[in-house]
């Protein structure tokens, strides 16, 4: 498998590299980063789920990628697709974005995620992407909908890797289709 790089006007979505674990850590031990998202995570635990991620790249060929501004080199955080791991969603596919603090609010969530929708329908068989999220996680709500994606309340569901009492344990379901 050749190096994955996909460009948009601001921002390369790429492999993961060596040198993107320390903002990687610092981004997910970020409490307003992963309010939305689950517990903080040390360094350990980022580089597991670094890992893991990687070798979803190595299975299908796709994964989330890292995100970095094209202007300065600066690291954002993570956008693109996997296969669902759970829920509605198991074995389709599925966007994903996960940005640093500093990051929110400039539009890079919602460039990232149309190249990213844009890349997965050119090069998968997929008529469908879908997107899960925490029922709180409103801004991730409201840049589906931005997306063009629709909501599907029959299929919200409870996380099951969500523990039991968390806040984050249920979620929405969205979907776009094929242009």
């Amino acid at each position: 498998m050749g190096e994955f790089r996909l460009q948009t006007e601001r921002l390369i979505l790429r492999d993961w590299e060596e040198r993107d674990l320390e903002a990687f850590a610092a981004m997910c031990a970020d409490p307003r980063v992963m309010a939305t998202l689950g517990p903080v995570m040390d360094k350990d635990a980022t580089a597991a789920l670094l890992d893991r991620v990687k070798a979803i790249a190595e299975t299908h060929g796709h994964s989330f990628w890292a995100l970095e501004r094209r202007a300065d080199g600066a690291f954002l955080g993570w956008c693109g697709l996997i296969r669902g791991l759970d829920g509605p969603i198991e074995g389709k596919a599925e966007i994903g974005w996960r940005l640093a603090f500093d990051g929110w609010g400039q539009g890079y969530a919602r460039e990232a995620a149309e190249a990213t929708l844009d890349w997965g329908f050119r090069h998968l068989a997929d008529d469908t992407i879908w997107a899960i999220t925490a029922a709180s996680n409103h801004r991730s709500w409201g840049l589906m909908e931005r997306l063009g994606m629709v909501r599907h309340p029959d299929l919200d569901f409870d996380h099951p890797r969500v523990a039991h009492g968390s806040p984050l344990k249920r979620h929405v379901t969205y979907s776009i289709g094929r242009p």
